[in-house]
């Protein structure tokens, strides 16, 4: 698979990407809003940052509980009704006079929803596409988030100007209502691609599985830490410019998309392979200059300049799903997704509470030179060629074809 022509040209790939468009500008504009109502309410660099990036942290107990359930739930209705949660937590939280704990609360429970939703999707976008239109599929996916989130944030930024960020959050619950309307119509009923019950049990096994393999392991390393914690930057950006944080999200937006289009179209496979790292070292290296505190309009082109780097997520979710067999591919990128996230929150966390000590500008430097040097640390340990996947002569009982085939014709 070679074009983006081809790819829309898939049966489903359309319904699920319009999904994930909706889902995406639900949670940038919630996001937005979101933080915007914490710090009016607290004036908490630490609880905004948590407020929106926080949730993320309870990926890391989904993580180690329910992941094995990525592989082992009807992917239509999973991916519906997950979106469809998130629209009522997110409704919930713009009731008038809900205290900041409460907040807290909701955000907490939707992250254990996600933990494995991340699963769910990857997993069936790969099943859909197969490995060999995985990355092309996944750079549109990246490419969608980047103009949503572009869009979201400057519509985000006027929504919460002239409403208020609790009508805001009202309309990002409507996105999400329309992710799951979406989701429900337009994918066809599957089987899950492995048998068995979820279990807390079979989930700590299979990530042992995954973790067994050095390059792997090296791998979910490079995508979860050195990306976390300069998103840990980015979750400074409205205690840094509380009336201009829609720009600067904006702007890392639009670096990203640009990253993802470069990563998924224009460099050819053997070049891809070697610039996993310097991007890696592109996402971190400017944000170093926020030592100086530079004006917003600076600040914006900084961020967009670094935010070119995320295409190295792409670089190493290639040479991932080389690695896993078919019947984990829920299960593998829902680890990527959980790990990745969890690193976010904690990210958030840590970079809120140097800047409750500090200054905001000193958080994003501290945070961005732990980024260079974790990438540093992990790169000497990653093959210079990609190798093939360890658990072939091993695989997990997967569910029936001729009921997969069965259920598709629906």
């Amino acid at each position: 698979m070679r074009s983006y022509s081809e790819l829309f040209r898939t049966r489903e790939f359309t319904p699920l990407f319009l999904s994930s468009c909706f889902r995406t500008a639900a949670s940038t504009v919630s996001g937005l809003a979101l933080g915007t109502l914490v710090y009016r309410a607290t004036e908490s660099p630490l609880l905004t940052a948590l407020s929106m990036f926080g949730p993320s942290l309870a990926q890391m107990i989904g993580a180690t509980t329910m992941l094995s359930a990525a592989d082992r739930l009807p992917p239509r209705a999973t991916v519906a009704g997950i979106a469809l949660l998130f629209g009522l937590g997110t409704a919930a939280m713009a009731i008038p006079g809900l205290p900041v704990w409460a907040i807290f609360v909701l955000l907490l429970l939707l992250g254990l929803i996600q933990s494995f939703g991340g699963g769910v999707l990857w997993g069936l976008l790969n099943e859909i596409l197969a490995k060999e239109g995985y990355l092309l599929g996944r750079s549109v996916f990246n490419m969608m988030s980047g103009i949503a989130q572009i869009t979201g944030y400057a519509t985000g930024g006027v929504l919460v100007a002239l409403l208020s960020p609790r009508v805001t959050l009202l309309l990002a619950a409507g996105l999400y209502l329309a992710a799951a309307l979406t989701a429900r119509l337009g994918l066809t009923p599957r089987a899950p691609r492995a048998l068995g019950r979820p279990s807390i049990a079979r989930t700590w096994r299979t990530n042992a599985r995954l973790f067994s393999s050095p390059e792997r392991r090296t791998l979910y390393l490079l995508l979860w830490v050195p990306n976390g914690l300069v998103v840990g930057c980015e979750s400074l950006f409205v205690s840094y410019a509380p009336s201009r944080a829609g720009a600067l999200f904006a702007f890392a937006a639009l670096g990203m998309f640009a990253g993802d289009v470069t990563t998924g179209r224009l460099l050819p496979p053997r070049l891809r392979a070697r610039l996993g790292i310097p991007f890696l070292l592109l996402l971190a290296t400017p944000y170093l200059l926020f030592a100086l505190r530079p004006s917003v309009a600076v600040a914006a082109g900084l961020v967009a300049v670094a935010s070119v780097g995320f295409g190295s997520s792409l670089m190493q979710q290639e040479r991932l799903v080389a690695l896993i067999p078919d019947e984990l591919s829920g299960h593998a990128l829902g680890l990527h997704t959980a790990g990745m996230l969890t690193m976010q929150g904690v990210s958030a966390a840590l970079a809120g509470g140097i800047a409750q000590l500090a200054s905001p500008g000193t958080a994003m430097t501290v945070m961005t030179t732990a980024s260079i040097a974790v990438t540093l640390t992990l790169a000497p340990s990653l093959p210079r060629r990609r190798t093939a996947s360890p658990d072939h002569q091993h695989p997990e009982p997967s569910a029936p074809r001729e009921r997969q085939s069965k259920m598709n014709s629906t």
